[in-house]
């Protein structure tokens, strides 16, 4: 996102960037390809830019951090600060205010801080030990209880599964059994690119799939309630909490079930189901870094 000290100017979507997960090559070449065509839809130059602001994901380890400001550093000249992911949702939905974000992407976390700039966290520890909801999570969880499934009802576990579930993710994995499904999820499969099968079986009605959905969005409530309790252990109605990423705005059900989940243990919270958009933040933030 390009603006100005008042106005957005132009946004533009390229692809994955975090580092840890597609690579620094890759990451290069999303972070650079936004910029491009962000700058070419405001119709400036990127050295033009005087003051930028990145939100990333695993950018507490410096080394992250550096890689990705040197990657920016290569198209734009001004100066750039490197924030985590988390930082850039909680300043597009509160401002400098105190409140919780939970972002649930490809990973998953709980962020926030008090009025005293106090601030804690949950989850987010990466996709292998934690991401709890999250679409790595949810792929993962799917295939899983696929194949349960299939020794629950003792079948072979060369033959193909008969539920909607299994038939969306095999036309995403390219698999024709439960043994071709086990070896790829084996094999350091992409579970996030999973997450819209899931959404479209659940939306078919398959049951494996629905309850997946929910349980993601039980995991998300038990992130969230975490730093509720860190924070603001006395459940001011005044306590604020937004929801970010690709899990809340594509799956519906993993959002009613977050927010069923959250409202019951916390019946004052000041939920906003809307999902924000954390690239305002690093606007935002970028305006005012002077």
């Amino acid at each position: 996102m390009v603006g100005d000290a008042a106005t957005i100017l132009a946004t533009a979507v390229s692809g994955p960037s975090n580092i840890t997960r597609v690579g620094e090559a890759r990451a290069r070449e999303s972070l650079q390809q936004a910029v491009r065509q962000a700058c070419a839809g405001a119709k400036i130059d990127p050295a033009q830019l005087q003051r930028s602001c990145i939100g990333a994901a695993g950018t507490g380890r410096e080394e992250i951090a550096n890689a990705v400001r040197e990657i920016v550093a290569e198209v734009i000249p001004g100066k750039i600060s490197v924030v985590g992911d988390m930082q850039i949702a909680l300043q597009a939905a509160f401002g400098a205010a105190p409140g919780i974000m939970v972002i649930a992407g490809t990973g998953s976390i709980a962020y926030g801080r008090d009025a005293e700039g106090k601030a804690a966290r949950a989850g987010g520890w990466g996709f292998a030990i934690s991401d709890e909801g999250s679409a790595h999570w949810i792929g993962r969880m799917a295939v899983a209880s696929i194949l349960r499934q299939v020794d629950e009802l003792g079948g072979k576990r060369i033959a193909r599964p008969a539920s909607e579930l299994f038939k969306e993710i095999s036309s995403v994995w390219r698999v024709g059994s439960a043994e071709e499904l086990a070896r790829v999820a084996n094999q350091s499969a992409d579970f996030a690119e999973l997450l819209p099968a899931v959404v479209s079986a659940a939306d078919a009605g398959d049951k494996l799939a629905e309850q997946v959905l929910t349980q993601a969005g039980r995991e998300l409530a038990q992130l969230a309630d975490i730093v509720l309790l860190k924070l603001f252990p006395e459940h001011s109605p005044s306590t604020r909490l937004a929801l970010a990423g690709g899990v809340f705005r594509y799956a519906h059900r993993t959002r009613e079930s977050f927010c069923e989940e959250i409202r019951a243990a916390h019946p004052h919270l000041d939920l906003n189901s809307e999902i924000v958009e954390p690239v305002h933040g690093a606007l935002q933030l970028a305006r005012d870094s002077v």
